[in-house]
Order: C-alpha cells, then structure tokens, then sequence
C-alpha cells in the first residue's frame, strides 16, 4: 500500500497570533512550567517579570513602595511609579516588541529590555487585569489568555500614580500550581537588598534594607562568619564577602537587580579576581579551591542593555559593561582587585584569620588527597557495572531545553528501586540505590565522604564534589517509605547533604517524594489518597464496599502504579531551610547525641503518631 503524502502548499502556512504562540511554546518566554514546587517554576517567573517592571520605575528614581498580595487565586502588585501613559496602556501589555525600554536614556539600565515579558504573563494567565493611575485619570483593561475582554472609559480617580496588575495563572497551563510564601519572600529580601530605600509590603509583611548587600549576606548566613564581612561598593558595582566554616563554595549574583541564579560572565570574573587578588596579597600560590573553600559572597553589577542566556535572566551572557566601556571581566576584575586589596592591607586581623582559613583547607585537602585518588578509581570502576546507579540518557548539564526535567531518585531497598527504576521515564529519571541505613554523617569530616562507598559512589552519580557546577540532575529526589525506618534513612540523606554539600538544599535542588498511602477503589473506580482525608473523601465517592489497601513501603507499589506517582503528576516537597536555620544547631539537635531535649521531642512526636496509626 503507498503511503499518502502530506501537501504542502499555501494552506500550509500559518501565521500565529502573539498569545497563542506564546500559550503554544510558554517554555521560550518563561522557561519551564512546574506547579510552584521549585523557585524558578513559571509562576513565580510570571510574578518577577511584573514586579521588574515597577523595580525599573523604582530605579529611575519613581515609587519608592511596591504593593504585593498572592493567594493561589490571584496576584496584585501595585506600583507607585508613574504610571503607563494612558494612551498606551493596552499596546504595553498586548503588542509585543512594545514598551519605554528600547529608549535607554529612560531606563538606561534596566531588566527588561525586550517587550516580551508582561506580555507572557497576560497571554498565560487565565485573568489579566491592568490599571494605569496617571496625573488624576485612570485606564483599566481585562484580558483571558491575552485577549482583551473589557476596556473602560477613562475616568478620573484620587489614587497616587501608579500601575497596578492583576493576574490569576491559566490552570490549564500551570497545573496543580500553587505558591510558596517562602520563596516570594526570599525573592522580595533580594529586591530590597539590591535596592536601597525600597519597601516591598508583601502579603502584610515589610521589607527594606539599608546596607544592601551587607543586610543580604547576613540573612543567609546560618552561623557567624570567621571574620567580619567584607563590603565594598563602587559606582554600578557592589561585592560582600566572607568565610565560614561550611564545606562548599555559596555565591549570590546579580545584574540590574536580577538574581542571577545560574551565575555567568560576572561571576566568573568574580571568582578569578578573588584568587587573584589573594595570590598576589600573601604572595603564594595557593590553589584556588583552599582560597574559596566556605566562601560565602554576593556581587552585583550595573550593565547598559544586558544580554542573557535565556528568557528568565538567569544567567549573564554580556561580555561588555556598556557600548563605550570595559569588558565586564576587566570591570570586575580590577574593582576587586584594588579595593579587596586595599582592604586586606587596612585590615590586618581580618588579613590575618583569612590565612588561617585557608591555611586550613590546604592541610585538609591535602591529608586527603590520597584517599581521594582512590575512592575516585574506585567510583570509575564500579561505574563499569553500577548496579546502584540506573542513570538517564540526559542530565542537567547537557545543552538541552529539557534538562530542567532531570531527577535521580534516591530509594533504598531492591523492591522499592526496582518499581522505581521499571516505570521512570529512562530520558530523564535516574535512580540511585542505598544498601540500607547510610552513615551518620555529622561531625565527621569530608574524609568520610572518600572512605564509605555509599557517600563516595552517590556523591560521585552527582558530580558535586566541586561544587554544583557539574550537578548531573536538577531534582534530587529521597524516595523512601513512610515508616520510621523510612524516615530515619531519610534524615541521614539529608544529614550528608547539610553537612558536605548544604548548597545542594539551598539552592533548591533536594526533595521528598511524596506517595500515597492508601488506594480505594471499586470495579469501576481507582482513588489514590496521601492523606486520612483524601482516604475518607475516596470512600464517600466509591461507595459500599470499597477495597482499601494501606500502602507499607514504596515496594508494594507495583510498576504500572507507580507511573502514575512519578510523571506529570508527581507531589514533591522541597527541602528548604527556614528563616533563621541554623545547619550547625539543625544537625547537632536530631543527629547529635541524645539531649533532654530531643528526648522530650521524640516522646512527645512518638505519641502523636501513635494516635494517628490508631485513629
């Protein structure tokens, strides 16, 4: 039988309107999707592309209070800027390629540069409200999906100028999303910290900062540094920096007050004129990774037109300042080299403790050296035939828009991994198998980490053991049961992430599977519940007669369910450390020895559970 072909003709050809392609492809304008799991998920993209819009009004000296309130119905951010001329009000949130920004003498320096961003958020969200206060007259229009649905007259108002926008996300876009306080606020800290003078009201709560990035390091050290931070500020650039005694390398960055989560050419520079600058002042050559060991810093830099590597800002791809300036390499580079420098010679207690330090991480590193070359061929070998790593075909690092979707779950036992591993999605679900409990690793030093196989082969599945550069998969995911012991295992992962990778868990990367505990179903009807709740609200709507079975462990999970617990549909809850948790105090309280304390808490907790299985 010949096989029919496709016409191609002029039919063919078809010509998108502005919303719909952006509905059709919302990965090219706000990276991925998610359902607010993860801090750079769209609905928290959606959010920021607004609110840089009234940070950019703030920056040219206008508004100097932004209003915000989320709730999973809908979001307000009210500026007191000057307000979108009226005229244009529709064009600015509807016609892409439109907006005050090409004009670099009005936002010379700027986050939004290319008229897209507003747009996506109105196109992708199911209820789009925009409301221009100017000079005594108010415009207001609603959209759906990017088409406008009401537009009022101009009237007159007594409100401040000013925009305000209103949104609600497209459910069928951004499914089963939900926000999490934590991470707006921690995205709130940083506009304010970048920003003097700000206040941000979010959900009731203020913010404001007025040592900038100073007020910044402070908020996300867990424990004091070894010596006071350093703060040094220029015209259009800003650096913080310190040490602590945490294992790893923790960086914040920043152009135009964008947190630039992924780095780029800032940081980099950053990073090579601290080397430099400190090789030079002691006049030794140490190794880099002994000057930067438990660094803790935060640069941020003013650039005329950023160029990023992608839609969401993350990462600076800009090799110049500005036309008529210096590379941002020479920028940075030279600012840290002279005031860094001046600093140290002012300062010699500070001069002083700095060597220690990394007098300190060169003894350590060195003292372990030799295990590490062979923990390192023996992590080669066993890779060989790795029954303890099922990898994936694509990882994190790989040049590749589906990247964002890599996970490797972490399960003990061989039923629980072998469900796992039979129905994951082998492109991007990895799946790692611990035998049994995992060490106890607080209080220990990273020389545990070369000695036991199961930290050394599991950091090595991860390629962490630089830092997150090389991370191989986006989600680390601890899938275990919902026992003690599964609880206990649970604990001890996230003890040697905490204690020799905390970075891992603070930029978001760690989470908790969550799976169901119970199935009700009839002959017609399956219900998959994660709570008590969901188990009595299932019965209801089966009916008489239902089989209930409670889920022991991951293992009794058959294959084909477990499809439907690890796909689109998968319930993660992100490990994220609170305000004003302290790693140190964390760990020596549930992984420490007993203290009256803890012993009260795990009575107490032991009850509770108790009556939960009884009930």
């Amino acid at each position: 039988m010949q096989e029919q072909q496709v016409k191609y003709n002029e039919d063919s050809i078809k010509t998108l309107d502005w919303q719909e392609h952006i509905r059709r492809r919302p990965g090219m304008y706000i990276g991925k999707l998610g359902d607010g799991s993860q801090s750079d998920d769209g609905i928290y993209v959606l959010l920021k592309e607004v609110i840089d819009n009234s940070i950019d009004e703030f920056m040219m000296g206008n508004g100097k209070k932004i209003e915000i309130q989320v709730s999973d119905e809908q979001v307000s951010i009210r500026d007191y800027g000057r307000g979108i001329p009226l005229g244009k009000l529709v064009d600015v949130v509807s016609k892409m390629n439109t907006g005050a920004k090409y004009d670099s003498k009005v936002f010379k320096k700027s986050v939004g540069l290319n008229g897209v961003g507003v747009k996506a958020v109105n196109a992708l969200s199911q209820k789009f409200v925009v409301k221009s206060f100017r000079e005594g007259e108010l415009k207001e229009v609603e959209f759906a999906g990017g088409i406008i649905q009401r537009e009022e007259n101009i009237q007159s108002t007594d409100e401040a100028n000013g925009t305000q926008v209103l949104f609600t996300p497209d459910e069928k876009i951004f499914k089963n999303f939900h926000y999490i306080s934590d991470y707006i606020s921690s995205m709130m800290k940083n506009y304010c910290f970048l920003n003097a003078g700000l206040v941000i009201e979010y959900n009731g709560e203020k913010f404001q900062s007025k040592n900038g990035l100073l007020d910044l390091l402070n908020e996300n050290m867990d424990s004091e540094p070894i010596y006071p931070v350093i703060h040094l500020k220029g015209e259009d650039i800003e650096i913080a920096l310190t040490h602590g005694n945490q294992y790893g390398e923790d960086y914040y960055s920043f152009v135009n007050g964008q947190h630039t989560t992924q780095g780029g050419t800032h940081l980099l520079a950053f990073r090579e004129a601290v080397v430099k600058t400190i090789r030079d002042f002691y006049k030794k050559d140490f190794d880099s990774s002994d000057i930067r060991a438990s660094i803790i810093a935060a640069v941020s830099i003013k650039v005329e037109e950023p160029v990023f590597e992608s839609q969401t800002k993350t990462k600076l791809g800009s090799k110049d300042i500005g036309p008529n300036g210096p590379s941002v390499r020479n920028f940075v580079s030279n600012f840290v080299q002279t005031e860094l420098d001046n600093y140290l010679h002012k300062n010699p207690d500070t001069s002083e403790v700095l060597h220690r330090r990394i007098v300190e991480s060169e003894r350590e590193r060195k003292a372990i050296s030799g295990i590490k070359k062979l923990a390192k061929q023996r992590a080669k070998k066993v890779s060989l035939h790795n029954k303890k790593l099922r990898d994936c075909r694509i990882h994190y690092t790989d040049k590749d828009d589906r990247k964002n979707e890599t996970s490797l779950f972490i399960t003990e036992g061989d039923s629980a991994s072998g469900s796992i591993t039979k129905s994951r999605n082998v492109n991007t679900q990895a799946v790692f198998s611990l035998r049994g409990k995992p060490l106890n690793s607080y209080g220990l030093t990273k020389k545990v980490v070369y000695e036991n196989e199961e930290f050394n082969l599991l950091q090595a599945a991860l390629d962490i053991e630089e830092g997150l550069d090389e991370l191989r998969y986006n989600k680390v995911i601890i899938a275990t049961d919902a026992d003690v012991d599964g609880m206990h295992i649970r604990l001890l992962i996230l003890t040697f992430f905490l204690q020799f990778f905390p970075e891992l868990v603070k930029k978001g990367h760690v989470y908790i599977l969550q799976t169901p505990l119970f199935r009700v179903r009839n002959k017609r009807k399956t219900y998959y519940c994660y709570s008590d709740d969901e188990r009595i609200a299932a019965v209801k709507k089966v009916g008489a007669n239902p089989e209930i079975t409670r889920f022991k462990g991951l293992g009794e999970i058959s294959p084909d369910e477990f499809k439907e617990f690890i796909n689109e549909n998968i319930r993660l809850e992100p490990v994220a450390l609170g305000k004003g948790d302290s790693i140190k105090q964390l760990l020596e309280y549930y992984m420490g020895k007993n203290t009256p304390e803890r012993q009260e808490f795990i009575i107490d907790n032991l009850y509770v559970e108790k009556d939960e299985l009884l009930a």
